[in-house]
Parts: structure tokens; sequence; C-alpha cells
């Protein structure tokens, strides 16, 4: 069983307990995301959203730290630790765009490079960018076979109803055979489009109960992975919090994505000293 960490500080919630991340910045999370490298952690998250409306962000919040530019930054100081969008909205980006800028991410960070990635749901976002909302489910399956087609190729191509390309150079472009693909979402489309075209689903806002019937309705691939969250921050000291990571294995997880509780950097650090020893056991 993986264990991951949804990133503290690049992305704050409303109703988020761990106040220090207010004002922490990418000092203490490089600190973290070193300490979780030295302790075999899989990955670090980062989402995406360019501008929130207001009244959005009293729900979804309104900090959204860049992915390329965090895991830039975070990929120098770290040697193994993966870095996982989680997840890029596939109808903001073309896909040749996202296999260039990820690819060098995927180059200097020596192939640690996991795509989350999600069809998306803020239509004023979509507006801003320009991007076409209707349909955006259909685009984002050709944007995934485009993508599927042009990471790791220099000289990529595709041919699809929405993207169509051939006679190009990506250099640099992913070093990895195959750039892992987790595909994010909460219904069964998601988890279809996540078997036929992914690598991975990673799911949100369903019960425990949910998840197991939906992924009772499929059959997964070999190495497919099942990336579920244990909900709240997770306190690895206590044992009602060690019953949750035991409970989420049971529903089918291969990988667990944790955020954790803590009440500064410094205490953040230590509670990872003490979920790799627990994860160890689960």
């Amino acid at each position: 069983m993986d264990i991951g960490l949804v990133s503290p500080v690049v992305t704050r919630l409303p109703g988020d307990p761990n106040a220090w991340e207010d004002t922490a910045g990418i000092e203490d999370l490089a600190r973290i995301a070193a300490a979780a490298d030295r302790l075999g952690f899989h990955h670090l998250t980062c989402s995406e959203h360019v501008a929130v409306p207001v009244p959005v962000a009293e729900q979804r919040g309104s900090t959204y730290w860049d992915p390329l530019a965090t895991f830039g930054f975070l990929a120098a100081r770290t040697t193994r630790i993966r870095l996982v969008t989680q997840v890029l909205v596939l109808g903001y980006h073309h896909p040749l765009e996202i296999a260039k800028r990820y690819g060098t991410l995927d180059t200097v960070s020596g192939g640690r490079l996991v795509l989350g990635l999600g069809v998306g749901s803020l239509r004023e976002e979509f507006d801003l960018l320009g991007a076409p909302f209707e349909q955006r489910g259909e685009r984002a399956d050709d944007a995934l076979r485009a993508l599927r087609a042009a990471l790791s190729q220099r000289l990529p191509e595709y041919h699809g109803p929405h993207y169509d390309f051939a006679g190009l150079i990506v250099e640099p472009h992913a070093v990895q055979a195959k750039v892992p693909l987790w595909i994010g979402g909460r219904t069964k489309r998601s988890l279809r489009r996540a078997v036929e075209l992914g690598d991975g689903w990673v799911p949100f806002g369903l019960s425990l109960d949910e998840l197991r019937r939906m992924l009772g309705t499929v059959r997964l691939p070999d190495g497919f992975q099942v990336v579920l969250s244990p909900g709240r921050p997770l306190d690895p000291g206590a044992a009602s919090d060690r019953d949750r990571l035991a409970r989420v294995a049971e529903a089918g997880a291969t990988t667990i994505s944790a955020r954790i509780a803590a009440k500064s950097a410094d205490h953040y650090c230590e509670q990872l000293e003490a979920l790799a020893e627990l994860g160890s056991e689960v």
C-alpha cells in the first residue's frame, strides 16, 4: 500500500484546521517535501485553478498554487517522490501544451511525473479562458487519447475529432516511456474513463460504501491505481485514524492520498515520521 500526500500550503480550503498554512511559504513546503521524500512517501499533489469567482471561493477556497512552478521548485529539492497534478483540467489546455510543459517537468525531475487529469466543472473559469464548456467530457476523452499519443514522443502524431496534429517536434518531452494518467471525478463515467483511457482513478466526495459499489461494477486492468483519501486530515497518533487507513485500504485503495493534521511545519514533519511507521503496518 503506497501512501502519498495532499500537499499542504498549496491549496487552502474553507474550514481547514491547519491555520499555520495561511502564512507558510515555499521553504516550509520544500522542507516537508524533503522529509516525505526521505521517508519514502509515494507522491505530493498540486491542483489547478487559474481564477476562482468570489462566491465559488466560499465553497472551494481561493488559494491554488500553480502546479508547474511549484513542482519545478520541489523537483530540485527531492529525488524520489512522485509529483502528481491533482488535477489539471483538460479543457484548459491543448494536449501538446501539456506534453511540452509537463514533459519538461518529467525531464528535470528524472521521470517522476504523474498526470492527474479531470474534465472540470467550473463554468466561469472555462468562460474566462475561452474554453468550450459544452461537450467537455467528449473533448476530454479526445484529449486523453491525444496525450497518450503525444507524451514521451519527439514527433507526436494524433488524428481525432477535436485534436489533430502531425509533423511537429516536441523537445524536450517526457522521459518516462509511459507517463501515468490518473483520472479525477466522482461519477461512474469518470471511473469508466479512467479504466478505458487512464492508469488510475482519483475519486472525491464519495463514501467508502459508494466507492466499493462503483468499483464492483468494473473490471480493473492489471496495475490500475485506485487512489483514495481518508477524508478529513489524518492524525497518525490517533487510534481512530489508524483504523480509518485500514478501512480505506479495504474499500479498494491501491494508493492512499492523505492530508495531515499538524500545528506547524515542524509538527507536520513529525507527523510524517509517525505516518511512515503506521503505513508499513497497513
